[in-house]
């Protein structure tokens, strides 16, 4: 029987859980801790009520002001007009802001607000906490290892 602990499912009660031919692709392994890192974090941050790639979108400004919503869509790997939208919600929490761009008036630059980066550092706090249980298990050797293999492997997803 499942046992709950602050909504947590003890995984000493579970069992081992054969992931048959699933388990050979780096994908399904991935979408996995995604899907349960996601919903611990929307959990934590639900008064916000942040739709799916807002939070990384901001984020993403934050690091590089001045983005066209272009890069931005490749980055954090949504459809152009999605993008349009997150932008749009950024822009009417206060979050962000488009403006021309000064080199090439037919497109926007994108930038955080004073607001943004307010909101940007408390959802990087609570981001912390969601992973710290997680990451807790790694030493600073195999995180440092995890993240590079990680940036191989989407660098790869751009030269196949």
């Amino acid at each position: 029987m499942m046992t709950m602990a602050n909504d947590k499912i003890d995984a000493a009660d579970q069992p081992e859980i054969d992931l048959g031919r699933l388990g050979d692709f780096i994908g399904f392994r991935l979408r996995r801790i995604q899907n349960h890192l996601s919903r611990n974090f929307s959990a934590r941050n639900a008064e916000w009520n942040l739709r799916s790639g807002l939070f990384s979108s901001l984020a993403i400004i934050s690091a590089n002001p001045g983005i066209s919503q272009n890069l931005l869509s490749r980055e954090v790997g949504l459809d152009k007009s999605a993008t349009v939208q997150i932008v749009d919600d950024l822009e009417g929490r206060g979050w962000a802001e488009r403006r021309r761009s000064t080199n090439d008036r037919r497109y926007y630059e994108l930038v955080v607000t004073p607001k943004g980066r307010d909101a940007l550092d408390q959802l990087f706090a609570n981001l912390e906490e969601t992973e710290r249980d997680v990451m807790a298990h790694l030493s600073d050797a195999e995180r440092v290892l995890l993240l590079g293999l990680l940036d191989q492997v989407y660098q790869r997803c751009f030269k196949a």
